[in-house]
């Protein structure tokens, strides 16, 4: 197979589209892009990222795992993911942002010791695994090449089903994101609703591991979601405007992969960290414009005296 970028756009879509492998991915791009947009939103809004991170290494262990005992990779991403989130939600949660070494420092440090024993699992599967794991650096970086048409539709209903449920949190869940205490005086179960969001942040880690690999998935997370945060304050339009940038930037990663020799994961995370940094600018330039608005020229004054000359 021989790929070459002549710099027709339509030539070079139609190229793209001409390979079965390619409209697999593609496809599987959109879902995973779709539901990390949204999901990686709100998880920037809770301040939930450490979190996020864990869940994305920890498809690594799961799927080095199931190649371990014979099975799809998919369900070592999905179980391992899911799993953490369980564990991630279980662990105690005492204090506020502000309240030093006995609040989240105490949580944070734990989600780093799970952190830490997935990533050794991992390691011990790999050196388990009597054959030879030629996959290594695909489930750490990801492909584009040997996505099934079975994974499309894993994906395709794990992802429905992880969007479904968000939108039926919505409202529940901005408003323990937003207020917590007031949230919880009103009746919300603020533990149970956290629970569900960080498991749908666990599907959402492990379809998103398939695509760009464990160690790069948390960039299609956070990153279109962190400059969709810089270019509105209203929810609705920041997880609108996190699930185009996530679609971009996956829809991109794939045609670059595409025609070049790099790995997915890699145009992935540079062109998110390039959306994050136009976003940072745009939002610094707009600041700094708000702060200090130009000063208009004063209108010109008519003298009485020259109206008749």
């Amino acid at each position: 197979m021989t790929t070459e970028l002549n710099w027709n756009l339509v030539d070079d879509i139609r190229q793209l589209l001409s390979f079965h492998f390619m409209l697999n991915a593609l496809r599987a791009g959109t879902i995973v892009a779709g539901v990390a947009g949204a999901v990686g939103y709100l998880m920037v809004l809770r301040r939930q990222t450490f979190a996020g991170h864990t869940l994305a290494l920890i498809g690594f262990p799961g799927a080095a795992g199931a190649t371990w005992l014979g099975l799809n990779t998919a369900v070592g991403y999905f179980g391992f993911c899911v799993a953490g989130a369980l564990i991630i939600s279980a662990l105690p949660r005492r204090g506020a942002p502000n309240a030093g070494l006995g609040g989240f420092s105490e949580e944070s440090a734990a989600i780093g010791t799970v952190q830490a024993f997935a990533l050794a699992c991992g390691f011990l599967f790999v050196s388990l695994y009597s054959g030879f794991l030629n996959g290594l650096n695909s489930l750490l970086f990801g492909t584009i090449i040997g996505i099934t048409d079975q994974q499309i539709l894993v994906l395709l209903i794990a992802g429905a089903g992880c969007l479904l449920v968000l939108i039926l949190l919505g409202r529940p869940l901005l408003f323990s994101t937003i207020d917590p205490e007031v949230a919880r005086a009103k009746g919300v179960p603020t533990r149970l609703v956290g629970t569900a969001f960080l498991v749908l942040l666990g599907v959402a880690a492990g379809g998103t591991s398939q695509i760009t690999g464990s160690l790069l998935v948390f960039a299609l997370l956070v990153a279109p979601a962190a400059a969709a945060t810089r270019l509105t304050a209203q929810p609705a339009a920041g997880v609108a405007l996190s699930i185009m940038l996530a679609l971009l930037i996956t829809w991109m990663g794939e045609a670059f992969a595409f025609f070049s020799p790099y790995p997915i994961g890699f145009w992935v995370t540079t062109l998110g960290f390039a959306a994050f940094l136009l976003a940072t600018a745009y939002r610094g330039i707009a600041d700094r414009i708000a702060r200090h608005p130009p000063i208009p020229y004063p209108p010109r004054r008519v003298l009485s005296g020259s109206a008749g000359r």
